[in-house]
């Protein structure tokens, strides 16, 4: 692959994709969410033991279509170092080259289609409507997985806001600070991800 990517391994099936892993230690592993032996959800039980048996690697799911379950699942076992996209995303070499580099930064990459449908489709009783729109639009780029100086340069405002934008969704959602209980702000953006995850209907 270009873009100074190099491919180290392949696999066809679960185990065999967690064995390549460990004995190559790439910096991020593409998995496809239905692959052999169940053709179910056998890539996300593979991502869950490459993280446990190896916490630096990169994860990168991809999926046929979307899937709020799966992204909600995927982001219980790797809070940071993740992504999550639809296949026909990554038709686009520029996409996925970008997107290998961003969870290889650590970075978490939830695909721009499930961060609109998450925010069209709300249930009944909706967190999110507490959120004023400029916070909404910050949380939508956290859940995108940007970071507070990237999210400044798209909501053209400075760090200092988006800082303060992203407490006060902290307050409105009910997510501990970062004084709470030792949370981390990776790990506040991951709760942040969920609860637009969860927003969506059964």
């Amino acid at each position: 692959m270009s873009a100074g990517i190099d491919v180290v391994g392949e696999a066809t099936h679960r185990d065999e994709a967690v064995a390549v892993v460990a004995g190559t230690s790439p910096d991020v592993a593409i998995l496809d969410i239905r692959i052999p032996p169940g053709h179910l959800d056998d890539g996300l039980v593979a991502a869950e033991r490459i993280r446990r048996d190896d916490p630096d690697v990169g994860l990168l799911v991809l999926s046929h279509y979307l899937e709020s379950s799966y992204a909600e699942r995927l982001l219980t076992f790797a809070d940071a170092g993740v992504g999550y996209l639809v296949k026909d995303r990554v038709q686009d070499g520029d996409v996925l080259v970008d997107t290998l580099y961003r969870i290889a930064a650590r970075e978490v990459v939830i695909d721009t289609d499930l961060v609109r449908q998450v925010i069209r489709r709300r249930r009944r009783h909706d967190p999110l409507e507490r959120l004023t729109t400029q916070e909404r639009q910050v949380l939508a780029l956290m859940a995108e997985g940007y970071s507070n100086t990237a999210i400044g340069r798209r909501a053209f405002c400075s760090v200092k806001t988006v800082e303060r934008r992203v407490t006060a969704i902290s307050e409105k959602l009910g997510l501990p600070s970062g004084e709470d209980g030792g949370r981390s702000e990776v790990n506040i953006r991951v709760l942040a991800v969920l609860t637009y995850l969860r927003s969506l209907p059964a």
